[in-house]
């Protein structure tokens, strides 16, 4: 069976290393590949290293979750993971397979 990889991009650097935590408590199979600080970043992330699953933040400077997630247009899944409510239609019209609000608890992971 292939592994899973995944990508987080969150400008929160404390968020970013409590999802990784959090994941690798109730997913502990799945692969991190890398960690983006923005939007571009995580693009940038995603093109080079082809991950299964991009969890993205909505808000981050330059490129948003919701742009990045236009860009990549369906070469993974995606999860976003935000503290506004108010983008949970636009996200799953983007395809989002999960929309999770901050902060994500464990038994939301699960």
């Amino acid at each position: 069976m292939q592994a899973i990889k995944a990508i987080i991009a969150d400008d929160e650097d404390q968020l970013r290393s409590y999802l990784k935590s959090r994941l690798s408590d109730v997913w502990p199979e799945l692969i991190i590949s890398g960690e983006a600080r923005n939007g571009q970043e995580a693009l940038e992330m995603i093109r080079k290293t082809h991950p299964h699953i991009a969890f993205l933040d909505i808000r981050m400077p330059g490129l948003s979750g919701m742009d990045v997630a236009k860009k990549i247009g369906g070469s993974c899944w995606v999860v976003f993971i935000t503290a506004y409510d108010q983008y949970a239609v636009e996200a799953f019209e983007s395809e989002a397979i999960d929309y999770l609000l901050k902060p994500v608890t464990r038994e939301r992971l699960e």
